[in-house]
């Protein structure tokens, strides 16, 4: 009987080297900044922005954008947009350098590229919204929370995943 094992020719981190250099740069970001590592704050900036240079005075005369701007500084300039951009330049280096810069739509044989795509842009649309609701993303709030060891990053964490298995279980029927 012959066997036929398919090499994975993908060379992927470890998840745990991955969990401790994570954890050591909110550490790190928490000495420097005094505050934990976030990526809402660079969304919130990067709209403030735009309002502020499509129609000034109605950016001025509201109470959520007049807080953001101020005269002779950019929202723009604040660390969080740099950490942002870090995160996409490193992101697209890190896929060059592997060899897995690839434009594709991973989905399963179930469903389509399109409502893939369109399943993803509302998740993404839902996230963004809940983030300025609860005035920063959930996984900032539960990573910085719990690197702090916080109550509330604890109980953040366990309401991401136990909120994504329930969902999974309505959703499972994409992929499975």
């Amino acid at each position: 009987m012959k066997v036929h094992i398919e090499e994975n020719s993908h060379v992927y981190w470890n998840p745990y080297f991955g969990g401790l250099i994570l954890g050591l740069l909110i550490l790190f970001t928490f000495y420097i900044t005094g505050r934990g590592p976030g990526a809402s704050g660079a969304f919130k900036s990067t709209v403030v922005t735009i309002v502020d240079d499509i129609a000034p005075t109605h950016a001025e005369n509201n109470a959520y954008y007049d807080r953001f701007i101020k005269k002779g500084d950019s929202p723009m300039n604040t660390w969080l947009v740099y950490e942002a951009l870090g995160l996409i330049i490193g992101g697209f280096l890190s896929g060059a350098l592997s060899g897995r810069l690839k434009l594709y739509v991973q989905h399963s044989p179930k469903i389509s590229s399109k409502k893939r795509l369109i399943v993803a842009l509302l998740g993404g649309v839902f996230f963004g919204l809940g983030a300025q609701l609860a005035r920063g993303c959930t996984s900032g709030a539960g990573l910085s929370g719990m690197a702090v060891l916080s109550l509330g990053g604890f109980i953040t964490v366990i309401s991401i995943f136990g909120s994504g298995y329930a969902f999974a279980y309505f959703f499972r029927k994409n992929w499975i």
